[in-house]
C-alpha cells in the first residue's frame, strides 16, 4: 500500500545533552570525555544541517527531557520530543506512538556517513513495507523507519539485545507478519576505532 500524499514524511533525529560523562562515555574511555563530548555536539550539529530538506520534518529527540527540551545547544528553529525514560527500545516506541501519523524514521546522531540520499532510500522503502532498518556492520541498526499508517505493533522492540549483535535481528523479531525493508549499511561511532583514532598509551601522562 503506497503511502498517501497528505501524510508528510519525519525524520527524528535522536541527541543527549553533550556533557562530559553523559554522552559517548564509550568513545570518552578512549579520547577523554570531554572531547568526546566536544565531537558528539559538533558532530551532531553537522549531521543536522546535512540532513535538513524539504522533504521530511526534522525533529530533536532530546535527552534528558527537561533539559533537552530547553537546551540552547541545538537548533531553535526544530521541533524537539522528549526521549522519555526506559531502555532504547521504549524510548524509540514512544517516539513512533508520539509523532503525528505518517511515515517516520529514526536515526541517532553518531553516524558520520549518513547523507539525505540515504533518509530518502528509508522512506522510499516505506511505501511499500511497514518498517525499514539501515543495518549497521556490528549487528545492530543506525536508522528504524515505520509507515504508521496501522498503530505499531505492541511488542516493538520487546525482548532485544541491546548493544550486541543480535539487536537487528531481535528488533526484526519484534515486529512479527509485517514487510520489512533493509537500506544502507552503515557504522556509527562508539569507540576511538571507530574514528580511526588510536586510543592514548594507558601508561602515557598528561600534566
Amino acid at each position: 500500500m503506497a503511502i498517501s500524499h497528505k501524510y508528510r514524511q519525519r525524520l527524528v533525529v535522536m541527541v543527549k545533552e553533550p556533557r562530559p560523562g553523559r554522552v559517548k562515555t564509550r568513545l570518552g574511555r578512549d579520547i577523554g570525555m570531554t572531547r568526546s563530548a566536544w565531537w558528539f555536539r559538533h558532530h551532531a550539529h553537522a549531521l543536522i544541517r546535512r540532513l535538513r530538506d524539504p522533504r521530511w520534518q526534522i525533529i530533536i529527540a532530546v535527552s534528558p527531557d527537561a533539559e533537552g527540551l530547553q537546551s540552547r545547544v541545538w537548533p531553535a528553529d526544530l521541533a524537539r520530543w522528549p526521549q522519555g525514560r526506559g531502555d532504547l527500545g521504549a524510548r524509540m516506541a514512544g517516539i513512533f506512538n508520539g509523532v503525528p501519523p505518517g511515515p517516520a524514521v529514526i536515526i541517532g546522531a553518531d553516524i558520520p556517513a549518513v547523507s539525505k540520499p540515504h533518509i530518502a532510500r528509508a522512506f522510499a522503502a516505506l511505501g511499500s513495507h511497514d518498517a525499514v532498518f539501515g543495518p549497521a556492520t556490528d549487528g545492530g541498526f543506525w536508522l528504524v523507519g515505520l509507515k504508521r499508517l496501522y498503530p505499531s505493533p505492541p511488542q516493538l522492540f520487546a525482548n532485544v539485545r541491546w548493544s550486541s549483535k543480535h539487536a537487528l535481528a531481535d528488533s526484526i523479531a519484534s515486529i512479527p507478519n509485517r514487510r520489512i525493508a533493509l537500506v544502507d549499511t552503515l557504522s556509527d561511532v562508539d569507540t576511538a576505532a571507530d574514528l580511526g583514532v588510536k586510543p592514548p598509551d594507558d601508561n602515557s601522562h598528561t600534566n
